[in-house]
């Protein structure tokens, strides 16, 4: 972390660390991703986004960037085998990726769009964490995070795809926690709130549009449930990420971690 004016500056030991982000060329993961590799970190990143990657190869060409669906086990495996080559190892998962999923009743929802949510948000993290465990028990900093979020503990009407698979990840975390403990490994959830960006734009726009309400008038009662009413950013989520996976969190682990502002609840 940088020093600011007269502030002792927190070192992480992060350099050289070796770090695999999932979804890392947008968004949360891309924050994640440059935020490990300013602190010195080797990194690689997989998305569906070819356009991201490609700006991503462009712009931060240290950074392994390569194209891969999460929900494809196959294509996991040779993402896997590729990072691991070209990193020597492994020493953190991030496991970032994930869709918003349908806004609409229980009734109304698409079986197909279940599917997809749950292979996307939550079994796209089994897919990855099973082919990290072995490189994971070779480092003497070994830790996954997964990504849940605000939803991983609240009821959300109209979001149940997306709720079920938030609330998936933390039960995921924390029994891998167990599995792993004994060898090292720290497994932790972080769940983000209010995240900024298009990608929550288009989650208030779809929200908005199924209560028949506008935009703003929705935001500002997504807004209200939080004690601190603004949004959380990339690089605050980063931060505490980059925090559990230094040797600063070695006794964290198992934890479901908010990052939202004191959410009081999702509407």
């Amino acid at each position: 972390m940088r020093k600011k004016g007269s502030e002792k500056t927190m070192e992480l030991g992060l350099k050289g660390h070796r770090v695999i982000v999932t979804a890392g060329a947008n968004g949360i993961g891309l924050a994640t991703a440059r935020a490990f590799a300013a602190e010195g970190a080797r990194v690689a990143v997989c998305d569906v986004d070819a356009a991201a990657l490609s700006a991503l190869a462009e712009t931060d060409p240290q950074i392994l960037a390569t194209h891969c669906d999460v929900a494809d086990r196959a294509a996991v495996t040779a993402f896997f085998e590729e990072a691991l080559e070209d990193l020597g190892g492994l020493d953190c998962l991030i496991n970032n990726a994930g869709i918003a999923g349908p806004t609409a009743p229980v009734e109304a929802i698409d079986p197909e769009d279940w599917d997809r949510t749950l292979n996307i948000c939550l079994t796209s993290q089994f897919n990855c964490t099973r082919l990290a465990v072995e490189p994971l028990k070779a480092s003497s900093n070994a830790s996954v995070v997964n990504l849940s979020s605000a939803a991983g503990r609240f009821g959300f009407r109209n979001r149940t795809p997306y709720a079920a698979a938030k609330w998936g990840v933390i039960g995921f975390t924390k029994s891998v926690s167990r599995e792993l403990g004994p060898f090292g490994i720290r497994v932790n959830a972080i769940l983000p709130g209010i995240v900024a960006g298009e990608r929550q734009d288009r989650v208030i726009a779809a929200k908005a549009r199924s209560l028949n309400q506008s935009f703003e008038e929705t935001r500002e009662t997504i807004m209200s449930q939080a004690s601190i009413p603004q949004m959380v950013t990339a690089g605050e989520l980063a931060d505490m990420m980059l925090f559990l996976a230094s040797s600063r969190g070695r006794t964290i682990s198992g934890q479901a971690l908010a990052v939202d502002a004191d959410l009081q609840g999702l509407v």
